[in-house]
Parts: C-alpha cells; sequence; structure tokens
C-alpha cells in the first residue's frame, strides 16, 4: 500500500472516530436534555396535584383532576402500599405497580423515576409520598423523545458521513501536495540507483521558498549532501586509481626490464649483474613506497575511528627520533610545547613523519631542521633550497614532484597525506618560504574533531 493511500486512509480513520465521538456525545446530551424535561414536566403534576390535595376539604375523597386544557401531564393514578389503585386521571393506566412502588406507599422507599412499556408505548413514571400509606404515580409517554431522537440518529448519521466524505477528499487534497516532494525524492534517489549518476541532485524547489525546514526537506538536503560526498569520493578515487596507474607504469616496466636483461646468462659482467640488482633493488623500494603512499591515501578517506585525546608534542617527539635515524647527515632541532589534540594517533604520528622526511630529504649534510609544536600547530622548516612560489599551490597534491626532485626517491604523495591527514581533523597543510632561504611547513589539528 503506498504512503499516500495509507494517509488518506488514516486521515478518514481519525475523522470517522471524531465523527462518531461527536455524534454518540450530541445524541447522548439530546436524550438526557429530553428526559430532564420529561422529568421537570412530571415533577410540576406532581406538585400541583399535592397542591389540590392539601386544599381539598378533610373527609373528602381521593380525586386526581385531569390536566388544564393543552397541558402535558399524562396519566396520574394512586397506589395504596398493597398495591391497588384508588383513583386516576388522565388518558392511559392503569400502570404497572412494583415492589418499590408500594415500598414508596408505605413510606420505606424515596420517590424514584422508571420507565416500563404499556402496549409497546415506552412511559416515564414519577412515584412520590401522597397520604399514609398511600403513593402518587405521576407518567408520560416517551413518544415525543424517542421521534425526536430517531430523527436525530439518522441527522448525525448523515452529517457524520458527509465529514467523513469530505475528510477523505481533503486527505487526499493534502496528501498529494504534501507528498510531492517525496514523490520527488523517490524518482531521485531510484533514478541514482539505476543510473548510477551521482550528479543528479533533489529539486529544493519542491519544498517551497527557501528549500523548506520540515522532516522532508531536511532529508533531501542531507540526501544531496550524501551525493556531494560520494560524488566527490568517487570522483576523487578514480583520479587516485588513474594517478596511480601512471605512476606505476614507469617503475614497472623498468624493473621488467632490467629483470628480463638479469636473466640472461653469460650475456652480463660481474660488474654489470651487479648493477642491474642494485637497480631493481632500489626499484622495488620505490615501487613499495609508491604503493604503501597510495594504501595510506585511500585508508585517509575511510571514516575517522579510534578517535582520541593525543599529546601532540609526544608524537612529534617520536617523529623526530625515528627521522634521525633514517637522515643521520642531518641534525633536528624541537621547541615542543606540551599540547593536547583529538585525532588518531597513528595518522597523526604519520603526517608529522612524511613532514620530517620532506624535510631531510631537502636538507644539505649537516643541515639543521628545526620542529617546533605550539598549540595544536606543527612548524617544520628546513634550510635546503626552499619552494618557488609558483609551486607553493601543488606541493600537496598527490605524485606531483618539483623538477628538481626527479632524480630523488619518493613517490609525490608524502605533502599529499599530510594535507589529507590534516583537513580529515579539521585543520590544514601550508607551506611558505623561510627567512634566510628554505622552506616552513605549518600543519595545524583541529582541538575538538571527536569525542
Amino acid at each position: 500500500m503506498s504512503l499516500r493511500r495509507r494517509l488518506v486512509l488514516a486521515a478518514v480513520a481519525a475523522a470517522a472516530l471524531a465523527s462518531i465521538a461527536v455524534a454518540l456525545f450530541a445524541y447522548n446530551a439530546t436524550d438526557s436534555e429530553l428526559r430532564k424535561n420529561v422529568d421537570e414536566t412530571l415533577q410540576e403534576r406532581a406538585r400541583q396535584l399535592t397542591n389540590l390535595r392539601d386544599r381539598r376539604a378533610p373527609g373528602a375523597p381521593a380525586r386526581l383532576p385531569p390536566p388544564a386544557l393543552g397541558a402535558a401531564g399524562g396519566f396520574a393514578q394512586i397506589i395504596t402500599e398493597s398495591g391497588d389503585v384508588r383513583a386516576s386521571s388522565g388518558a392511559g393506566g392503569p400502570l404497572p405497580i412494583s415492589n418499590a412502588a408500594r415500598a414508596v406507599a408505605a413510606d420505606e422507599r424515596d420517590a424514584f423515576y422508571s420507565e416500563t412499556e404499556i402496549d409497546g408505548t415506552e412511559i416515564r413514571v414519577l412515584t412520590v409520598p401522597w397520604t399514609r400509606g398511600n403513593a402518587l404515580q405521576v407518567a408520560r409517554p416517551l413518544d415525543e423523545v424517542d421521534a425526536v431522537l430517531g430523527d436525530l440518529r439518522w441527522l448525525l448519521l448523515a452529517a457524520a458521513g458527509v465529514g467523513v466524505i469530505v475528510a477523505a477528499i481533503l486527505a487526499l487534497l493534502a496528501a498529494r501536495a504534501t507528498l510531492r516532494p517525496v514523490h520527488r525524492l523517490t524518482e531521485t534517489v531510484e533514478d541514482v540507483t539505476a543510473t548510477r549518476d551521482l550528479s543528479r541532485r533533489v529539486d529544493m524547489g519542491d519544498f517551497g521558498q527557501g528549500g523548506g525546514d520540515d522532516e522532508v526537506a531536511r532529508l533531501a538536503t542531507s540526501f544531496n549532501s550524501m551525493l556531494a560526498a560520494l560524488d566527490e569520493s568517487l570522483t576523487a578515487q578514480r583520479r587516485l586509481v588513474a594517478d596511480a596507474s601512471h605512476e606505476l607504469r614507469t617503475p614497472i616496466t623498468s624493473l621488467r626490464t632490467n629483470i628480463e636483461v638479469l636473466a640472461r646468462e653469460g650475456e652480463l659482467s660481474v660488474d654489470d649483474r651487479e648493477r642491474l640488482r642494485r637497480d631493481i633493488d632500489g626499484q622495488l623500494m620505490e615501487l613499495s613506497a609508491l604503493v604503501g603512499g597510495v594504501i595510506d591515501l585511500a585508508r585517509g578517506d575511510e571514516p575517522v575511528e579510534h578517535v582520541e585525546r593525543v599529546r601532540l608534542d609526544e608524537v612529534v617527539s617520536e617523529a623526530v627520533e625515528n627521522a634521525e635515524f633514517h637522515w643521520p647527515a642531518v641534525r633536528f632541532e624541537t621547541h615542543l610545547v606540551p599540547s593536547t589534540v583529538t585525532g588518531v594517533p597513528d595518522r597523526i604520528g604519520l603526517a608529522v613523519t612524511n613532514l620530517l622526511d620532506n624535510a631531510g630529504k631537502w636538507s644539505p649534510e649537516g643541515a639543521i631542521v628545526e620542529v617546533a609544536v605550539a598549540g595544536s600547530e606543527v612548524t617544520v622548516r628546513d634550510h635546503g633550497p626552499g619552494v618557488d612560489p609558483a609551486d607553493a599551490p601543488l606541493v600537496f597534491d598527490r605524485f606531483w614532484r618539483a623538477p628538481a626532485a626527479r632524480s630523488l626517491p619518493g613517490s609525490g604523495l608524502g605533502l599529499a597525506i599530510v594535507r589529507q591527514v590534516a583537513e580529515a581533523h579539521g585543520g590544514r597543510a601550508t607551506v611558505e618560504p623561510a627567512e634566510g632561504g628554505g622552506a616552513r611547513f605549518r600543519v595545524t589539528f583541529a582541538a575538538n574533531t571527536g569525542s
């Protein structure tokens, strides 16, 4: 069953329940009011007869005069405690005499109302004390009440039916207007599923001026944001695969050629074979570094997990110790102020390590690399050739290498990983010329990036 049909049925059911509740309340209220009027009439008739009794001469026989012309007094009778009828007046009767009525005559019970049926006619009866050993019963038929209630039942039934029909029509119109954005959203989702076109977006104009702020509008906005993120991620993934394929082609081709040459028995001298072996070892190391860098980049697009509070100065100190081992010809000087950020320790450590490796690679023998931590920022300053201002915007791109770096080992992914880690932690990575030569890299990590 469609959502629209369920909404219409729910609205119709609610309207039906409301109509039934109103009809029952109106019917019961009318019935109670009509019976109250009948009871007041019976009370008034009883008072009139009581007044006549009080004005009757002593010793006069009990007599009940008929009601005045046009009055609605109904039928009246006087009964004894034994159940006999002493006198009666009006059309109808005699009334059935119950034990409760005899108890009133015997002064054993207070006045009460009751209902009975005579020849198919429903009668309302008021029984009150009259004289010692006697009781007065005043009765009126309920034909008029039943007739009014009968007409009211049909009227309420018709009104409820009309109300349900109107509610169904209005619910259908409202559901059609309300669910139009949902229909558009569904069409877009189905189209994206069928075509895999992540550039498709939900038209927010269907949600009113400003895009709306209800639940469906927020859902559409979130869906558009999700599509944009997926499109960006897929585009980045394709670009990474394409770039990695291009970069891997050259070392693999060179490695294959060297292995084929090395496999030629008797055609190479011992020195040539040793040189080829060293070349193959170097190419394997570059290939391993390239593959490792690609894997690190791919992992950087995964959701951040295991987020915790990280002592940034301690992570940098450990990375400096490793860099001193890998770059023994370079001297690293540190100024580390205790600092705490929120993030993934391994990813932050990888970014710092790549920064130090880049500085070590470009630093001449005996040069100093200055490393500092202050707040949530890591600064690495080398004394190498520096970065050409024209190349500064490209330094953190994947697989980008400066012309002077073509002959140096590296995959061109280290600084790209630095930027990726920084942005994943709510920060950024920048480079600027350092006073006196060299380059200064700055990486910041936001203090609150997780819980």
